[in-house]
């Protein structure tokens, strides 16, 4: 083992130590109810905010006990430098940036977990001078923990046992279970709707689990055959890329670029090439154009979003969820009286308003800042 393997497995049983303790936390709250928020500035997202922010904390606070001189990128709390130290763990004492950063998602899958739903988890990456060397996705609620280090393959930890992982291989399209997911505004999924109709008579079936790290992790375990996604963040899939790249997966985006927030793919080699043709020829890297019907229903008509002091005709009917300037469950299109009390709010979920006699909803608020997934 080389002095750079044996800092990747050092770094590998930190990450695996902050993504642990973080999971406990968060798998703490059990979310047999949702949070009452009637009459009160809360919302049920508020306790996920309250998690994520908790999670992120504790994980950096690991880190930083351990290598205080390493930079963290943390979707919560962005990148932030470590202290200088002399001794090789970081940066070093004359302001040389630090060789290793960690990239963590403290809650991936934040709408999954906000309705108890179990597809969600702690991703962590370790990179050592711009190149991701060990990752872990810890999925608390089904006791397991996929890891990998760089050319040293990728495991399933569960129950005690160690289980080496192998993605499919040798699966046509036409067969292939394939998992993608997607983005809260409604012009990106209007897009990413007409892909999967032209996508879902050609393969077995689609999958659309609601956390990018696990479904990574499921390519990289054989549970799905391939796995694709428009406008991930880089900590969605920095530590799941790695695992299922360890796995045998090819791990990028369409036309021989790499994977990015554009597009991100993961599949076996033979049924990635077939993906990725067919994919290309759609033209998937792209949103509708803007819509002033959408932008109405989604309260941006006022050049903004919908103010709780002000009118709020904008949210009449439609309960929605904010997540970083995008919204979840995007409004219909149609805009109809009909499609509008299709999707009217649960009353324990959203604050009523006083009006002028109509039912109007305030959207709730999160502090998530990935846009697309979960």
């Amino acid at each position: 083992m080389t002095p750079g393997d044996e800092d990747a497995e050092t770094l590998l049983r930190l990450a695996v130590d902050a993504a642990s303790e973080a999971g406990a936390l968060l798998a703490s709250w059990r979310g047999e109810a949702r949070p009452e928020v009637i009459d009160t500035k809360s919302s049920p997202t508020d306790v996920v905010t309250e998690m994520d922010r908790r999670s992120e904390a504790v994980i950096t606070e690991r880190i930083r006990k351990t290598r205080p001189g390493d930079t963290v990128l943390g979707e919560e709390g962005g990148q932030t430098a470590g202290t200088a130290v002399p001794d090789g763990t970081g940066a070093g004492d004359r302001g040389a940036p630090a060789r290793v950063r960690w990239v963590v998602d403290p809650l991936d899958g934040t709408v999954n977990y906000l309705y108890g739903l179990p597809d969600w988890a702690v991703s962590i990456a370790a990179e050592v001078d711009g190149v991701v060397v060990a990752g872990v996705v810890e999925v608390p609620r089904f006791g397991e923990t996929f890891t990998a280090v760089a050319g040293h393959g990728a495991w399933l930890h569960r129950g005690g046992t160690a289980i080496a992982l192998r993605c499919t291989l040798g699966v046509a399209l036409g067969r292939a279970l394939v998992g993608t997911g997607f983005g809260y505004d409604s012009g990106r999924r209007q897009v990413q709707g007409e892909i999967i109709a032209q996508l879902l008579p050609q393969v077995r079936d689609i999958r659309r689990g609601g956390s990018a790290a696990v479904d990574l992790c499921s390519v990289a375990a054989g549970r799905m055959d391939a796995f694709f996604e428009r406008g991930l963040n880089y900590w969605d899939y920095a530590a799941g890329g790695l695992i299922a790249r360890e796995a045998g997966a090819m791990v990028g985006g369409l036309g021989g670029q790499p994977e990015s927030t554009s597009m991100a793919v993961a599949a076996g080699p033979e049924l990635y090439r077939q993906l990725d043709t067919f994919l290309s020829r759609l033209n998937p890297e792209r949103d509708a154009p803007r819509s002033h019907e959408r932008d109405a229903l989604a309260g941006r008509g006022r050049g903004g979003l919908a103010d709780p002091e002000r009118d709020v005709s904008g949210v009449i009917g439609v309960l929605r969820v904010r997540r970083a300037r995008t919204w979840q469950n995007s409004p219909p299109e149609s805009g109809t009286t009909a499609a509008l009390k299709a999707l009217q709010p649960r009353s324990d979920c959203a604050l009523r308003m006083k009006g002028d006699g109509v039912l109007r909803w305030l959207p709730t608020t999160t502090a998530r800042g990935r846009r697309t997934t979960t």
